[in-house]
């Protein structure tokens, strides 16, 4: 979908990117600074494979703050993105013919990456009426012998759900009956959150010494390109990801480091402006879509992402196109529309599509203009 959006950006085609999973606000100047002072203090060396130790500091610092989380720099591992975090974090757990559970809807990379380890990937399966958030039956009925680990994702890509503290707490009472499955925890949205605070899974007592927080400075800080994403974890499995880390990349950029620890260490409030707008234009794009019928939307409360059931459509054919799935709805609306989604199947929830409302206000309201006006 992303090569049909550049193709016809390419063909003069005006095209309304609602697919993108990135912030669209600029990094802070606080954090640039640190960047620009970081470069004239000479830092232009190798960096230790699993970070510096001061950010290493700073994370466990960040963790107790924020999560309740006690952490030493000995079980913390920086990596290039949290997308390598999770990529280590597999390759050193995961063997052949071992399972890992996924919780639809879930990130794209998490299937790719479960295969690269040579793991089979289960998907276990959510819809909107549930607020996309799978139960204890459903979870206990997935396990089975080969079941290594579990991935959970909250605030959720692509859904904005958040599973509460009490939610979280009932998952983790199946899981104490299996101790041999490691829950990996990724928590890259945990700061754009609206009306309830996300939990950490390893803050269940019970559950720390089997948990590996995986968290970053994306996706809250603006920093995409920066690439830093880090793990807390049991000290066995940080040494193992700091070896494979060591044969793959070494260590991660050393100026998006130092910057790291000043975002790192920065009070939240120092980036509430970003999670400010982008409820707004939450808002507006629920409000909007709600006008269209056959949109069933929830309400997302984390994330900047909305995740729509669009199931009403298939099997419809709409100014002569034929809808039979969510990919086909998509493209529909790239090419009718010229609004670029993304479609569900690609996060193991095939009756969906994702837009993403990191895009300008005006973007928003004239790409729902469109879809609505192509639906007719």
């Amino acid at each position: 979908m992303a090569a049909k959006a550049r193709e016809l950006r390419a063909e003069g085609k005006d095209i309304i990117g609602l697919s993108l999973g990135e912030p669209d606000f600029n990094t802070p100047d606080f954090i640039k600074d640190a960047a620009i002072e970081a470069i004239n203090q000479n830092y232009n060396s190798y960096t230790p494979v699993d970070g510096y130790l001061e950010l290493k500091e700073a994370i466990c610092t960040k963790f107790k703050r924020d999560n309740d989380l006690e952490y030493k720099p000995n079980q913390i591992v920086v990596s290039t993105g949290a997308k390598q975090s999770i990529a280590n974090v597999a390759q050193v757990l995961l063997n052949k013919g071992d399972e890992v559970l996924l919780p639809a809807p879930y990130w794209v990379s998490y299937s790719a990456i479960a295969t690269l380890s040579e793991a089979t990937y289960v998907e276990i399966p959510s819809s909107i009426e549930s607020d996309f958030k799978i139960t204890p039956a459903q979870l206990e009925a997935a396990i089975t012998p080969k079941t290594k680990m579990i991935f959970f994702n909250s605030p959720n890509n692509p859904s904005g759900t958040i599973y509460s503290e009490a939610e979280y707490r009932a998952l983790a009472a199946v899981l104490e009956k299996y101790p041999q499955i490691y829950i990996l925890s990724d928590e890259i949205y945990e700061h754009i959150n609206y009306d309830s605070k996300p939990f950490s899974f390893a803050a269940i007592k019970s559950m720390y010494d089997r948990t590996i927080t995986v968290n970053g400075l994306a996706k809250a800080f603006a920093m995409t390109g920066w690439r830093i994403g880090y793990i807390g974890a049991p000290q066995w499995i940080a040494k193992a990801c700091n070896k494979m880390q060591g044969q793959v990349t070494s260590g991660a950029n050393c100026i998006a480091q130092r910057a790291a620890i000043t975002a790192v260490l920065a009070p939240v409030s120092k980036i509430q402006y970003m999670v400010d707008e982008f409820k707004t234009r939450r808002d507006i794009v629920i409000n909007l879509l709600r006008e269209i019928n056959g949109f069933k939307v929830n309400v997302p409360d984390g994330a900047f992402y909305v995740f729509p059931d669009v199931s009403d459509f298939f099997g419809k054919t709409i100014n002569g196109v034929t809808i039979n799935n969510a990919s086909d709805f998509s493209l529909f609306l790239l090419e009718k529309a010229n609004v670029a989604t993304v479609t569900g199947d690609a996060f193991g929830t095939p009756n969906c599509i994702r837009l993403s409302y990191a895009a300008s206000e005006l973007q928003i309201r004239e790409a729902i203009k469109r879809i609505k006006e192509a639906l007719k």
